[in-house]
């Protein structure tokens, strides 16, 4: 504990911190080559040391093994009648094919409005090396796009917290829960973000108990403890030296210097504060189970008073320490290095009381719990966002459901329904996956019907859930592979569910279904990404190639999707039935009709939908060593065991192909056949490729989508999801290379309601 005190000294000293600045990461400083740096060795660029076992990536090669390698300077002289507008053919016109462009042109004509991909690796503080957090970035755009959702319009505002200031984070790193839900969920339902898919391989190190400082806050009545948090309602009396000392000392703690060196200045007091809150008889918010922090305060009974009383004493002292860090008389540096040296329980207990200084106001209080009256600053943005839910959502009793929901508002019994509701009306919720439960299990609570006791079990201890309500509808977590395949025939995705989904004769007229999915196997390594993954992505996705003095143009291509101008070869999937497998359990399947044939698909495996970040100034040309092979949605199912080695085949034999395709010869053909740089057919498809990505045409009805994506669930492959209109074929495939990933879903949702 002493060496806790040091930690806590040393990042509360004015000296200006060496954590990131405004959350930017700051310049590395200048260093030696060694063993871990990337190498050219041969044609290949390699990676000499890796940083943990796994697969190794193949990268990029160019065609001219004897090109010096490191980019020239640029070329400003370059002739310029060529127009820099969209490109509609490769080469532009004027340009021959036999040409070699350096940086700079090569710069406008292949990069220029490429989302550039960067992936990093960060320390976790009071951890061995062993542990770190991965995030991935994207710039180079030229748009204010992105591929997460917006928080307000999904209504995830509550899933996520920045300690250090309020306001939305501005890089995944900067929020308290990790994976960061400020960056999750994609903009399209049921998929998340290159930077979610990026976090989800962190190394994050098990919860540790604190040690026992020995320092023992003062008794407090229950009393006592609503009178200073009412008085904390207008903030801490940091400009009165003596009366935040008297306060602090006299009510709460006890200063044992206060003859000798009494602590009357912010470092001291903060330092006492998070001795004492590391205490372990105080509630551990960083457990799962106790995040839900309402359902301690709901019950007020005497039954419930010990630990009623314990909530408000940890709020309290909590908030004190909060209101210490966010004092305007300390200084900002040392502001971020003190939250980022924290233990996690302190900063949970941080996360706590600023949610309660946000949101929630004392009224009125006594001696006991029944006197306590609080007012909730959200209560009508959270009335609204609940009647908006509930519409969206199509609930079924929807019209009895809202007339509950304005009785109960107008009586000002909203926070008395459940512990749930308690937590959604007053905005007491803590960041993380509790929120979608929370907002969901208080519509089934304002409910009126009595068919929603059947719908009381769900819980964010089980995320991969779902329920049928009246046998009208299923609701899915956006966290289920259900949800995440169903999503795109789904009327909506909001705070992290997706619905209404079709019913399904498995389930009974009102019941919960907990969905059964394996992990994705790794084997081969297509459905996993490494730290090494993360450090080499800017190499690997890289829009020119491997760094070069010169460009040649006869090594990139246009690429685009092969449409069909007769809508009805778009219209040959159904979704058929959704089925579900008991007992405990459940194993989902979707059975499809494809062109007259019944094709059912097992939604097997727990793969993600990575929503493809978007591009401008499209389409661009890809680099010839970026392979793939197109394939139309309804060929799909035909297509076996994508990304897995083959057998090898004898020396001066190539690989079959048949154990990746069991279709005839000819089918699926890319645009422009086989002579298009990076291009294959099925026909001439090798074995063996792990990395080669598939690239799956899904245009047309909503069920195309769903169909590509439950083929995804059945072998265990994750993919990137890219609209056309917004992301281009070229720039979908090198984000599938920087996830390593070996699947890309092509869909086009402006042609297709333009069709509808």
């Amino acid at each position: 504990m002493d060496e806790l005190k040091k930690k806590v000294l040393g990042a509360l000293s004015l000296r200006k911190s060496s954590a990131t600045k405004n959350g930017k990461p700051e310049k590395d400083p200048l260093r030696r080559a060694s063993e871990s740096d990337v190498v050219r060795s041969g044609s290949t660029w390699k990676s000499s040391q890796s940083l943990e076992p796994g697969p190794r990536r193949r990268r990029l090669r160019r065609t001219d093994t004897n090109t010096s390698k490191g980019k020239g300077p640029e070329d400003d002289s370059y002739g310029a009648p060529h127009d820099f507008g969209p490109l509609t053919e490769w080469p532009p016109s004027g340009m021959s094919s036999r040409e070699e462009l350096n940086l700079g042109p090569a710069m406008q004509f292949i990069s220029r409005g490429v989302p550039a991909f960067k992936g990093h690796r960060r320390p976790i503080p009071h951890a061995s090396d062993n542990y770190y957090a991965l995030f991935a970035t994207v710039a180079g755009n030229r748009g204010d796009e992105t591929d997460s959702a917006n928080q307000h319009d999904s209504m995830i505002q509550l899933m996520s917290l920045r300690l250090s200031e309020s306001g939305p984070a501005t890089y995944p790193w900067e929020t308290l829960e990790q994976p960061s839900y400020a960056f999750c969920y994609g903009k399209r339902p049921g998929t998340i973000t290159l930077n979610h898919w990026v976090s989800l391989a962190s190394s994050l190190p098990p919860a540790i108990g604190l040690r026992d400082a020995g320092v023992a806050p003062r008794e407090i009545s229950l009393e006592d403890i609503f009178a200073r948090l009412k008085e904390l309602d207008r903030g801490l009396e940091d400009d009165d030296e003596e009366l935040m000392y008297r306060n602090l000392y006299k009510r709460l703690l006890k200063d044992p210097d206060k003859f000798m060196s009494p602590h009357k200045t912010l470092d001291t007091q903060i330092t006492d504060l998070i001795m004492v809150l590391t205490r372990p008889d105080w509630i551990d918010f960083t457990v799962p189970k106790n995040q839900v922090v309402t359902r301690f305060i709901f019950d007020i009974s005497p039954a419930n008073a010990a630990t009623y009383h314990k909530f408000f004493h940890q709020l309290l002292l909590s908030l004190e320490l909060e209101l210490r860090i966010q004092s305007r008389h300390h200084m900002s540096e040392a502001k971020e290095k003190l939250l980022s040296q924290l233990p996690p329980t302190i900063q949970w207990n941080l996360a706590l009381a600023r949610r309660w200084r946000d949101n929630i106001r004392v009224a009125d209080y006594g001696a006991t719990p029944e006197e306590l009256q609080l007012r909730y600053k959200l209560k009508r943005r959270q009335v609204s966002m609940l009647k908006r839910f509930a519409q969206m959502m199509k609930w079924p009793n929807l019209a009895e459901t809202l007339a509950s929901l304005k009785r109960r508002e107008a009586d000002n019994t909203l926070d008395l329904v459940s512990s749930h509701a308690m937590a959604f009306f007053s905005g007491l919720v803590l960041p993380g996956p509790t929120f979608p439960f929370l907002i969901m299990n208080s519509l089934i609570d304002i409910d009126p019907d009595r068919a929603t006791d059947d719908l009381t079990m769900l819980s964010h201890a089980h995320p991969s859930c779902g329920f049928q309500y009246r046998n009208s509808y299923t609701y899915w977590t956006a966290a289920s592979i259900v949800g995440k395949v169903l999503a795109p025939t789904c009327r909506c995705a909001l705070a992290g569910w997706v619905g209404p989904a079709r019913p399904t004769a498995d389930l009974g007229r009102n019941q919960i279904a907990r969905i059964r999915a394996r992990t994705p196997p790794s084997g081969s390594g297509a459905n996993r990404i490494t730290q090494d993954d993360v450090r080499t992505m800017s190499e690997r996705s890289d829009p020119l190639g491997p760094p070069s003095q010169v460009f040649p143009v006869n090594e990139y291509s246009l690429v685009g999707p092969d449409r069909d101008e007769d809508p009805y070869l778009a219209d040959l999937v159904r979704i058929e039935l959704l089925h579900l497998r008991p007992p405990k359990y459940y194993d989902a399947s979707i059975q499809f009709a494809i062109d007259g044939e019944s094709w059912p698909l097992r939604l097997r495996y727990d793969v993600h939908f990575i929503h493809a970040w978007p591009c401008s100034d499209g389409p661009h040309p890809l680099f010839f060593d970026y392979v793939f092979t197109p394939v139309k949605a309804d060929e799909l199912v035909r297509v076996r065991d994508w990304g897995r080695p083959s057998p090898a085949a004898p020396p001066g034999q190539q690989r079959p192909s048949s154990s990746h395709w069991n279709v005839p010869g000819g089918a699926g053909h890319g645009v422009g056949g086989g002579g298009k740089a990076g291009v294959s057919s099925p026909s001439t498809l090798s074995g063996g490729d792990e990395e080669r990505v598939l690239v799956v045409e899904a245009f047309g009805v909503p069920d195309n989508e769903v169909l590509a994506r439950a083929w995804c669930a059945h072998w265990g492959l994750s993919a990137v999801v890219a609209d056309v209109g917004k992301t281009c074929m070229a720039c979908a495939i090198r984000e599938a290379y920087a996830a390593t990933v070996t699947v890309v879903i092509l869909v086009d949702d402006e042609q297709d309601q333009s069709d509808d």
